[in-house]
């Protein structure tokens, strides 16, 4: 018998059957990007930034034969000199199948450089690019205008997507390099770019703001929540395909307690899945699904506490409780949060880590929501069960 596997995927980017309603999100990407237009991706983390442009970049892999596409993470880049390396590698093997024409257009297109080619028993895994520090600083524009060249005179379009984009922002020497990619690629024709990451006021800072060179870069999309009724609706289906049942009441339950945050849907849908047989689902298997997701992730929220002080802690108290003037002196008095200053610096160290949003009325709320109906009974003593947070 064919064993079955839980249709629910997180932890990981998510671009196939798991994949829900992000239909006019990736129309107007991959329009953006077919039409010369670079776009910023811009939301909290685990909103499905990465999946959505995952799928596109298989969409236009697969309809888009004369178009190339490069998906860097920048993660894990720690200087100039390992982003240049790393941008040049996966550009060229972006362009062709075989390892011989990586090596020609290497020779060819970089000629100035003249970089170390390193190529392991298997190519496709083992293909690295290294420059002489010194050159790379000289010859950075060749470097940056590499995808459009190629692009010319192969006869192709390149889209270029860099994940992580703000830890550009830590590397020693940044500014410089900033105008530099900002003044070189804004002149290309051929090449298009999606710049996105987790850290959503970093890249705000980088994009909004208008005495910065990425300003006005390109089309600025903010990347809204998966609606309520798309996500009971995936959540049905995805049920009935691997042959069990939740009804629409039951299904609803789940993005409303995790207020339709992508990351945390899919983790309570699994949960209840692999708590569920064949019968329909029923509240005592979603009350036992959320325990677990709460235990599971509450080390991850202990450190997080961990690594604050007592007034960022009373300023997530006084949050929770949906004060609206943060500064007033009695919301101060009575939470124990200090001067206005302490409050304003505190907001932005809490912002800074993504860990509160403004909503649409103006109010802080917690980003995170399983966060807080941990920190909720960590702090408030109240319950976690599902009939006492459906009626928050």
């Amino acid at each position: 018998m064919k064993e079955i596997y839980s249709p629910f995927i997180f932890g990981n980017t998510v671009s196939t059957e798991a994949y829900t309603n992000r239909e006019d999100e990736a129309y107007r990407l991959k329009q953006n990007l077919m039409g010369g237009i670079s776009t910023i991706l811009i939301s909290p983390r685990r909103w499905g930034k990465s999946s959505l442009v995952e799928r596109v970049i298989s969409d236009i892999n697969q309809s888009e034969k004369k178009c190339k596409t490069v998906l860097l993470d920048l993660f894990t880049v720690n200087n100039e000199v390992e982003f240049f390396e790393l941008f040049t590698r996966e550009v060229i093997k972006a362009t062709s199948t075989k390892w011989e024409d990586w090596l020609a257009d290497t020779k060819s297109f970089l000629s100035n450089l003249v970089p170390t080619v390193n190529v392991g028993i298997n190519p496709h895994l083992d293909f690295n690019i290294k420059y002489q520090h010194e050159k790379v600083h000289e010859f950075a524009d060749e470097i940056l205008n590499l995808p459009e060249r190629i692009a010319k005179e192969k006869g192709i379009r390149m889209v270029i997507c860099l994940d992580e984009f703000q830890n550009l922002t830590n590397l020693v020497g940044y500014e410089p390099l900033e105008k530099k990619m900002r003044a070189i690629w804004q002149r290309q024709k051929l090449v298009s770019y999606c710049l996105f990451g987790s850290k959503r006021h970093m890249l705000e800072e980088i994009f909004n703001n208008p005495s910065k060179p990425f300003y006005r870069f390109g089309d600025l999309m903010l990347l809204p929540k998966i609606k309520e009724e798309a996500w009971v609706k995936f959540i049905q289906s995805s049920f009935k395909k691997t042959g069990k049942q939740i009804s629409k009441e039951i299904a609803t339950i789940i993005p409303r307690l995790m207020k339709n945050h992508s990351w945390y849907v899919q983790q309570l849908s699994h949960y209840v899945w692999n708590q569920s047989r064949l019968e329909s689902v029923d509240k005592q298997v979603i009350q036992i699904a959320l325990t677990e997701l709460i235990f599971a992730n509450q080390p991850l929220y202990q450190r997080e506490i961990e690594g604050m002080s007592t007034t960022q802690i009373n300023l997530l108290k006084a949050i929770h409780q949906r004060e609206k003037q943060l500064t007033s002196t009695d919301v101060m008095r009575n939470y124990g949060l200090g001067t206005p200053r302490n409050v304003s610096k505190n907001r932005l160290v809490l912002e800074g880590r993504d860990m509160i949003l403004k909503d649409e009325t103006g109010i802080y709320e917690f980003l995170d929501p399983a966060f807080e109906i941990w920190f909720r009974k960590h702090y408030f003593q109240t319950p976690w069960e599902v009939d006492f947070l459906l009626n928050k």
